[in-house]
Order: C-alpha cells, then structure tokens, then sequence
C-alpha cells in the first residue's frame, strides 16, 4: 500500500526472512557483548587500574575487528548477491582471499604487540599503573587474534547465505567458558590462584578457542549450503578473489576511519583523566550492549537487499527500503528508552568505581541515550541499505567527511584547547550520529545505490 508518498511491502516472505535472521544475530551479539560487559564488571571490582587497561587493550583489539568487520561485510554483500542466484561455489571460491586478508592482519596486530606493547598501551594513556596492567592482559590476548580473524570471517560467509543460528551458539559457548574462568581465575575461587589482569586474559583465549573449534567443526562437517571441504581452502578463483579484494578496499578503508576515530576518541578521553577513562568504559559497554538491535538490523537488511538483487528481484527494492527505515526508526526509540531506564542499575554493578567516576558515566549515558537514537536509523541505513545494495563507496566518503572533517577536530578543540568537562567533549565525539542521519535518508531515498556485483 501507499500513504504520503511511503510504500511499505506486505510480501511476508521479506519479514519471515528479516527477523529470522535479525533476531538471531541480535542474541549473538547481546551475548558477545555480554560478556565484555561481564568482564568489564568482574574486572573493575577487582581494580579500577585493571578496568582501565583492559579496555586500553580492548581499543587496540577495536580497530582490528573493526578492520576483520569490513572484511567480513564484504564477504556478506557480494556472498549475499551469489546466494540470491542459488550459486554457492562463487561464494567459497572469493572466500579464501577473505581468510588471507584475516591472516595478514591477525599477524600484524600480533608483531606489534609482541614487538612494542608498552608503545601501544601509551597511545591510550600516561598512566603507569594502567599501562602496567594493559601490557599484562595483552601478553596472553595477543594469542587469540588469529583463532578470532577465522572465527569472523567463516561466520561472515555463513550469514551471507543466512545461516545465523550457528553464531548463537559460538556465543553461548563463549559467554559459558569466559564467565567462568572468570570467575575462577581473576579471584582465585575454589582453590584456583588469583591472576588478576593476567586471570581475565587467559580466560577470554580460552573462549575464543572454543568458539574456533565449534565454528570449524560446523563449516568443515555440518553445514549444508557452502558445502566446505578442506581441499577447497586451496582452490581459490582468481578473478573471484580479484573481484572481492577489490570491493573490499573500500569496505577496509572505511573501518580503518571509523575504527582509528574511536581510538582518536579514547586518546582523548584517556589524556583528560584516569576517571574519564573508567566512565568511558562503563557507558560505551553499556551503549554497545543495546547497540547490538541496530547491528543485527544492518546486517539483516544487507543480507536481504543483496539477495533481492542478486535474484533480479529489483521492482520490490523501493518498498524494501522504505520499510527497512521505519523499521530502524523504532529500533532506534526502544533501544535509547532501554538505555535510559537501565543507566542508574547497571552502573551501580560497579562497585569499585569513585563518586566522581559514577556521575562521569551516568552523564555519559545521557549523551549516549540521544546520539544512539541517530545511530539506530544511520548506521543500519547506510551500512545495511545502500552498502549492501552494492554502492560500497558512500559510507566511506560520509564517514570521512564527517569524522575527519568535522568530529575529530572539533573534539580535539573541545578538549585540548578549550579545556571543556569530558561530558562536552563526548558530546562532540558522537554529534556525527545525528547529522549523518540527513546524508543517509537523502541519498537512500535516491535509489542511485542499487548494484549487481556478481559475476555471469
């Protein structure tokens, strides 16, 4: 039907398919997240330093699963256009130069921090004691980026041909395996020695090794549809590996800026005070946790609008997009709703952190629950609707403009020059989720995005 110019589809098969993958993805992503917010809470109990230079590690290990993400929503838009033509070999065959491209960058995160840890953990902080505690968890983290970069990417070609439930359950098994060792090893519960810092990072490697092992086991022994064997890992396409590196520079390129601006940002959260740091810490888990709704309706709305290309099904393309966005408009409302009621219950878990950190984060949240309401409609927008129709260009031309162009130095000004309190400069840091939010209708709404990027 149409009202006000707006076509909303009722093909059911779309909404069937939209949330049958959507929710899955959602609970894979809470659990994921979960368990960082669990960490972060297990961790700051025992020492708000630890708190500080686990996350100090944990932008380090951002901006790599960022850059492993671009990887990865490559092998979703074009592996979704072959799926949507029922030709699954294609999508194995480009596959092994994403799983390259893991591998190169899984081994360069871990030369660096095999060869400068001290170096990386100063980028985030003068702290001594919270750089101390930083080099001490990325000693063991280092060794699961490589388990991590496979991990990803062999999900990412599963969710291309809308296999998602398997993600569910690799997070379980990691919620399960981190949460309790954990337990045992941060305290030194039920006669285990108390690590600490050391504790936590030995736990997270254990978890990302279980979550390697059952990913391998369903890809090489179960799943039906890509039909993998170990023999294909070495009969790579050279043309279909061509074709997908060459849509994956701008895909790269746009998680190296917006992967490198999160890290700008906690510079500069990280340079103001030690207790900017742990507030920042504790509202950005929280925003990430409930962000996951948005996440999952990007990746849904990617995986279908390929497939609706790939299958020529181009006149339902308009009424696709125009429901998808009101669809992220009430994400958008429930999850900055959520956001505020759960600030004040979530932030007292914390039980380590100082009055003044406590109304740091609090404050934070605030900002969080009003930038998140443009990130709900921008990100899934841009990210799910145009990229994933094939134009991989604009979100890095946007994200450019209005991170390096405008955010970065703005905040930069705010904190450095002006001298404001770190609840203005994070106002500053996130005040691109709401202006993007024109670019992205404007240029959806233009239908110039759609793209065939297959071959044959």
């Amino acid at each position: 039907m149409k009202k006000a110019g707006i076509s909303i589809t009722r093909d059911r098969d779309f909404y069937r398919q939209f949330f049958s993958v959507w929710w899955v993805l959602v609970l894979y992503n809470i659990i994921t997240l979960g368990v960082n917010l669990a960490d972060n809470i297990m961790v700051g109990a025992y020492s708000e330093d630890a708190l500080s230079g686990v996350t100090g590690v944990n932008q380090i290990q951002f901006l790599f699963q960022q850059l492993l993400m671009g990887a990865g929503d490559a092998v979703v838009v074009l592996g979704s256009q072959y799926w949507g033509q029922k030709r699954t070999e294609p999508i194995k065959r480009f596959s092994i130069g994403a799983l390259l491209l893991g591998v190169i960058l899984s081994l360069g995160l871990f030369t660096a921090a095999c060869i400068t840890p001290e170096g990386l953990m100063s980028l985030f902080t003068d702290s001594p004691a919270i750089r101390a505690e930083g080099v001490t968890y990325l000693r063991v983290m280092k060794y699961s980026y490589l388990l991590f970069a496979m991990t990803s990417l062999f999900l990412s070609m599963l969710r291309s041909v809308e296999t998602v439930k398997v993600g569910f359950w690799v997070s379980v098994s990691t919620m399960l395996v981190n949460i309790s060792l954990n337990y045992l090893l941060i305290y030194g519960n039920l006669g285990f020695p108390a690590l600490g810092t050391t504790g936590a990072a030995i736990a997270t490697l254990a978890a990302r090794i279980a979550e390697f092992i059952i990913v391998v086991i369903y890809v090489f022994c179960i799943d039906k549809k890509l039909c993998w064997r170990i023999r294909d890992l070495f009969h790579p396409d050279k043309l279909l590996v061509r074709d997908y590196l060459r849509l994956c520079r701008s895909f790269l390129l746009t998680s190296l800026i917006f992967g490198s601006s999160i890290l700008l940002q906690t510079v500069i959260l990280g340079h103001m005070s030690d207790s900017a740091i742990a507030a920042n810490s504790v509202a950005s888990t929280l925003f990430q946790t409930l962000k996951v709704a948005s996440i999952g309706a990007a990746s849904a709305a990617s995986v279908l609008i390929g497939k609706a290309i790939g299958s020529g099904k181009m006149d339902n393309i308009r009424s696709y997009a125009q429901t998808l966005q009101l669809m992220f408009v009430g994400i958008g409302l429930v999850t900055s709703t959520l956001l505020l009621i759960l600030r004040f219950p979530i932030v007292n878990l914390y039980t380590d952190l100082s009055p003044e950190t406590r109304q740091m984060a609090l404050d934070f949240i605030l900002v969080l629950c009003v930038t998140g309401f443009g990130t709900a409609y921008q990100m899934p927008t841009a990210v799910g609707i145009i990229r994933g129709g094939g134009d991989t260009r604009f979100v890095m031309i946007n994200d450019i403009i209005s991170i390096w162009g405008i955010v970065i130095p703005l905040s930069f000004m705010a904190a450095f020059l002006f001298k404001w309190p770190p609840v203005a400069v994070v106002i500053c840091l996130n005040s691109d989720q709401v202006f993007k939010c024109g670019a992205a209708f404007i240029k959806c709404n233009r239908y110039r995005w759609m793209k065939k990027l297959t071959r044959g």
